[in-house]
Order: structure tokens, then sequence, then C-alpha cells
């Protein structure tokens, strides 16, 4: 992911070690949250779409039943943007069919500007579309669950909307990012590999589809026609490699490293889980999640349409036993009954449930507190609020909404409340009845690099940790571009608790590495940074600087710093020169006076004072 973005991002933590030198961590939260832009959550935009024929209603909704691609032009209005002919109809399964038939309006919404304008967009984007949130009182549950899932693996964003039609107040939406071209690039800088839509072909109203299937990645044989109806191709190609995948699950799982991004599908199984999002593939229903074949060879799983996450509408089922959903198996696919192979699949592979196991413990300490989720659904509910109740389309009052935050309700069908969805299933997970989460794992502290060193084996840093409760301890490491593939290197045990390898590189060449540490015992598995391998710590290597002396003589003030630096334990220079870590020089000067960094990038910089013969060089940290 994001293989020209690792040099712009900045240094979130700093290990300050005597003759050791600071970690960056990869942090892909950057990619989301642009202030400003269509997908801010800090804002409630209003939009607004007319169409010229006035009959459109009638129009799209027949289309949804008879010809789905059917698109007619509409003009669309946001922050005095105004674009026209955009390629308009209407979109999803129930949440369109159940307002429909009764009449209502608020039906969901797919855009496509550059459907009869190829270079048009809407503040950027170039397809939109909107939900109805119809199946959920509170408005929050999809924009809660995406801001969870976006912690661990690319997800699409999610706010809200103000919807007006036909001059008319239509009502409250959610609005969240599509899975496309864009999307791709931002996630993967890239976006020419197969994508699937894994969703079956028949509705919930209407005539059902003859022969729809479910995308359960099921071997239905070497004809690709055969999977037609469970998978919604969304590339130019991608048939034989979908089959090609399907036939590794299903018959040479051994083989599944080198098709599948196996970490990324157990990050999206375990949010799935401790979410309670189970409309989804390890959950009730199998569907609902993209697969995006990427240009490194491996399928990379992507979450889709989290409006029953916290329980949702699938309480439905089961209102008056809700502890059916609570107490979701999180190991739903382990039993083959279960009729899901890729759960199967990794679920009974020791090192990857161990793997799964650690990320649920990561979710459930970062994620699934009471507290923490009420105060950000109650954040996003205040700024919407009164676009909320000016919503006489909605299906739910504001007391339900109010009441739903908090508990479960029952209005002729079950839905699960946010709060009490939490808190039972935090209670669970953590509970006896998963031993395999609370077991003891080990802990990891201490990340830190060594200086560059040099010997007969190269030139290297050495990664140490302390490590207590291990009995493996590996650093996984990759130099893959695309971030994946990452190998396990033996990390060596200096018997006082401390472990250690070595990241060897070539002076010639500056190379980016990307690690993490894994610790196991028999029971769990830790890894450091806790969201491997979404995030990750990563060395770009030095190119032609070599050991670099470090002396008491000078030192820098302030380091790190974000404004400027001056020099302590000096009287007079003959000339400072600061090299980026590249060994591109970026400052030069003649004499002793404070240095201004504001504008530099964040980062490791070699600062070298020449003072007659002698030279001294001093590592600075910049740093916001």
């Amino acid at each position: 992911m994001l293989k020209n973005l690792l040099t712009t991002l900045c240094v979130l933590f700093i290990v300050t070690v005597v003759g050791a030198q600071q970690i960056s961590i990869y942090n892909p939260q950057d990619l989301y949250d642009e202030p400003g832009g269509l997908l801010d959550k800090d804002i409630v935009r209003s939009m607004f779409i007319e169409f010229e024929d006035p009959n459109y209603h009638n129009i799209l909704g027949n289309a949804f039943y008879t010809n789905p691609d059917l698109r007619i032009p509409a003009t669309v209005t946001i922050d005095e943007q105004t674009i026209d002919s955009v390629g308009t109809r209407y979109k999803g399964n129930s949440t369109f069919c159940l307002p429909y038939e009764e009449g209502n309006v608020k039906v969901p919404y797919n855009m496509d500007f550059n459907y009869w304008h190829p270079d048009a967009d809407l503040l950027g984007f170039h397809k939109v579309k909107l939900a109805n949130a119809w199946l959920d009182p509170t408005f929050a549950k999809e924009y809660l669950g995406a801001q969870i899932y976006q912690r661990y693996l690319p997800t699409p964003e999610v706010n809200l909307i103000a919807l007006h039609t036909q001059g008319e107040y239509t009502g409250i939406y959610v609005n969240t990012e599509s899975i496309n071209k864009q999307f791709l690039n931002k996630h993967f800088d890239e976006n020419d590999g197969v994508l699937f839509k894994c969703d079956g072909a028949g509705v919930f109203c209407g005539d059902p589809v003859p022969n729809a299937g479910e995308p359960t990645l099921h071997w239905l044989g070497s004809d690709t026609t055969d999977y037609y109806t469970s998978y919604d191709l969304k590339s130019d190609h991608g048939w034989s490699e979908l089959v090609e995948l399907v036939y590794t699950i299903n018959f040479d799982p051994g083989n599944i490293e080198n098709k599948l991004n196996v970490d990324r599908v157990l990050w999206a199984f375990a949010v799935n889980q401790t979410i309670c999002n189970l409309d989804t593939y390890n959950g009730y229903f199998v569907h609902n999640y993209y697969m995006y074949l990427a240009e490194n060879g491996l399928w990379q799983m992507i979450p889709w349409d989290m409006d029953n996450s916290f329980g949702g509408a699938l309480l439905g089922f089961d209102y008056f036993n809700p502890n059916v959903l609570f107490h979701f198996n999180p190991y739903t696919g382990e039993d083959v009954n279960d009729n899901i192979p890729l759960a199967n699949l990794l679920l009974n592979n020791p090192l990857y449930r161990k793997q799964y196991n650690a990320h649920l413990r990561t979710i459930i300490n970062e994620s699934l507190e009471n507290v923490a989720v009420l105060a950000e659904a109650n954040e996003i509910i205040a700024l919407a609020y009164d676009a909320i109740e000016a919503d006489d389309n909605k299906l739910f009052n504001m007391n339900l909404l109010s009441q739903n935050l908090i508990e479960n309700i029952f209005t002729g069908w079950g839905f699960a409340g946010i709060s009490s969805t939490v808190e039972v299933r935090r209670d669970y997970l953590l509970s006896n009845q998963c031993p395999e989460i609370i077991a003891n794992a080990p802990e990891i502290s201490n990340v830190e690099l060594s200086e560059v060193m040099s010997d007969a084996t190269g030139t290297y840093v050495k990664v140490r940790a302390a490590v207590n409760g291990a009995t493996e301890i590996d650093l996984m490491a990759t130099l893959s571009e695309y971030n994946s593939h990452f190998e396990p290197y033996e990390m060596n045990d200096l018997s006082d608790g401390t472990f250690e390898t070595n990241l060897y590189f070539d002076l010639n060449n500056s190379v980016d590495w990307k690690f993490y540490i894994r610790a196991m015992n028999d029971e769990a598995m830790t890894l450091s940074p806790e969201r491997a391998e979404y995030e990750f710590y990563y060395y770009s290597t030095p190119v032609g600087i070599d050991n670099i002396p470090q002396t008491t003589d000078m030192e820098l003030i302030p380091n790190p710093t974000s404004t400027n630096f001056s020099f302590r334990g000096l009287s007079s220079v003959d000339q400072i020169i600061v090299y980026d870590i590249g060994g591109r020089i970026i400052h030069s000067q003649n004499g002793l006076y404070e240095v201004n960094v504001q504008g530099w990038n964040d980062g490791v910089y070699i600062v070298e004072v020449s003072i007659g013969e002698a030279v001294i060089k001093k590592r600075l940290v910049v740093c916001d």
C-alpha cells in the first residue's frame, strides 16, 4: 500500500536511547479524514439533486427491478459547485425495497459524475453512493463501524449528508466512499488490478434471480460462468484469476500465502466479529465485501456495507434471545459445515489462528470500550441532530434514536443497541467462554534500532526489543514496495530479556525496510506494533553515510525539533552543512547561528560541523 507515501509520513514515535536511532511507524491513518473534503466527518453538507424528468422516481424505481444499470441525468449541487448530466440510479437491496414499496421517496442513490462527462468530479470524487440508513434508528452504526475498520485495513470512509431532491428536503443520508479506481489508488498506489464486489445477485423484494448464489468462495467448477451470479466483476478482466483463488482455497491451501494477503483477511474477520458486523463473510450471511488482486499478486479483502455493525437489524432474527447475536462464535467457519471455506482454512491453521486471536485482542482493547464508542456516536449525532430531526421521511422517531444508542429496541422488528452490543460482546469475548482470546500473551517493549554498523558480514543496523513470556521471537521484515510478503528472521537472545537481529543494506543503494516484531508462546501471539501488518516500523537506509561519529563536545538543542535548533559546546565554526538521510545537502551556512527547520520534511538529518580540519557529525530529528 502506498509505495510512494512512505517518504512523506511523519515520524510518530521516537524511542530515545543512547547509541540508538529513532524508529518510525508507517501510519495509514493519514489517508483518512481530509479536512474540508467530501468525506470530512466533521461536516454535514447539504446536497441538491434535480431531475429534468418529473417522473424520475417511477422511472428509476421500475428500472431497479427490470434494468438496474439504467441511469438518467440529474444536476447535482453541493458547496456552490453544480454538475449537470450526472448519471443517476437507485441502489440497495432491502433499504431500497422497503421504503419504495411503502411509497416513501427516501431511497438510496448511486451517482456517477463521469457517466456522460469523463472529467467531471464532485469535490474530487467521480462517484457518490448515498445510503438511507433505513434500518438504523441511530444513523451512526455504519459510520462507527467504518471508523473502527479504518484502524486495521483499507476501508471506505463514511459521513452524513442532508439530501434535497427536486427542491424538497428528502432527509439525512449516509455517504459512503466508493470502492473504485480512486479508492484503489489511495490505498494501493495502483488501480489496474482485478476487482470484485462479492454479493449475490438476489434481491430482497421483487422476483428473485434464478440460481443466485452467495460469494462463499466455494469451488463451483472451472467454468467461470458458474460464478456470475455470486460475484460482480468491477474490472476489465478477472474471472480466471478468481477461479484460481477459489481453487487454491479449496484444494491447494499450502499455497494460500502466494495468492492471498492472509493478514489482511484475518483483520477483516476479526473486526467483523468484534463489532458484531455479521452481515458479511464470517457472519450470518455471506456477502458485503470486495476482493482486489493487487500488482503484488495477492488478493486483498475490503469491507463494504457496514450498516449492520453493532448487531444492527440482524437482531430481528432473534430479538427475544439477543445472546444468539452477542455470543456469536468468533471462530465461525472453523467447522467445515459452516460452509465458508476461507474461514475454515485460516482458522484451522495454528499460526493463522494465533495471529487472528492477537488481532481480536487488539481490537477489543483499542476499539470496544463502551464510553469511547458512545462518545463518538454522540459526536456525529449531535453534528447532524437538526438534519435528522427535520427528516420527515425517516422510519424511526428521535426517541427511538436515543433509545437505540443505549439498548435494543423492538418495533415489530428487533434492532440491536450500540451500547448493549458493545458491553455484552466485550464481556463475552473476554470471558472464559473464549479462552484463546484471554490466554497469556507475550509482552513486547522498547523496540529500538542501533547506529549503523559495519563488519565482515556487511553494513547493518540492529533491531532490538525487550520480550517477556515468549518461546519464539521473530523479526517480520520485507523490502517489498507493496508492503507485503513479510518474512521471519529469528531474533537472538541476549540473555537479559532483550532480543536482536540485523537488517542489512548496501550503502550504495537506499532501501526501505518494513518490519514488525512477532512473539509467540504455546498459547498466544503478540505483535509490535499491534496493528501489524497494516502498520509497521520502517527504516530508510542511508546512502554513502557510514558510521556517524558521536561526540559529547557538541550538542544540537532542541533535538528533536519542529522549529529551529542551535549549538551548545561550540564557540566558533568554519562551516555547517545539513544532509538528509540520503546524503543530499539541505542547508549550508558559514558561521555559528541558529538554523530554521520550518518547511523541512519530518525525518532524520545529519548535521556536519567543520572547525579547521576537524569534522563533527550529529544526528538531528525533525518532527511535529
